[in-house]
């Protein structure tokens, strides 16, 4: 068992490295965690939103496929241009892909997923919308299914879509990040993107208005 440990520890310090090679800027310890056993690492953030921790975190979900398919991607399979930019959601491999109009930047950050295929949307859409300390409040499905949820929650280290959102044209879906590292890799959101809040911020600043997405 410790063996086996020792083993998934240097896999993910592998991937790590081939990630920042990729242009990956990792989270600061604050925002860690271990993929494989879903533990955060030593002062992480655990505080349970209400669209994540203990509500939506998938705690048996297994994290070991994830690195293996997190690899680099070529945005033309995907996009026929790059006119303000490209994201892409690759909902199996739990990561965001983005390039630049110019192609000078490129970046894959690793995001979590929805918790449920009815709740997975996929197809083409774009940003309409930039929010830096965005509110939040639950649609009309997630107060159905959990009433005792807040009817609208401030920004701030409570807030389920972290310290940035990018609104896309699909109505209540965004990209965001969380407060609650644990979410990160894992089926654990009720349709929405999220990403670390480091990994958002930079996204917020790289993408525009009118960037093209799509969740795949």
């Amino acid at each position: 068992m410790r063996r086996s440990s020792a083993l998934n520890r240097r896999a993910f310090l592998g991937s790590a490295a081939a990630l920042g090679a990729a242009g990956l800027a990792l989270p600061s310890v604050a925002q860690q965690f271990d993929p494989y056993t879903g533990q955060p690492i030593v002062g992480a953030t655990t505080g349970a939103t209400p669209d994540a921790g203990a509500v939506q975190y998938d705690a048996q979900t297994n994290q070991r496929h994830n690195i293996s398919s997190f690899h680099a991607q070529d945005w033309r399979p995907y996009f026929e241009h790059l006119t303000n930019g490209a994201i892409l959601c690759d909902i199996t491999s739990r990561a965001v892909h983005f390039w630049s109009e110019d192609e000078s930047v490129y970046r894959v950050y690793p995001s979590s997923i929805p918790v449920s295929q009815d709740l997975t949307r996929t197809g083409r859409t774009e940003v309409i919308r930039k929010v830096e300390g965005p509110s939040w409040a639950p649609t009309p499905e997630m107060k159905e299914r959990n009433p005792e949820w807040p009817d609208f929650v401030p920004p701030g280290p409570d807030n389920p879509l972290g310290t940035h959102a990018l609104y896309l044209s699909w109505q209540y879906y965004r990209i965001h990040g969380t407060h609650d590292t644990r979410k990160i890799g894992r089926k654990s959101s009720n349709g929405c993107i999220g990403l670390y809040n480091e990994h958002i911020q930079e996204l917020f600043g790289l993408s525009n208005v009118g960037t093209q997405v799509l969740l795949i």
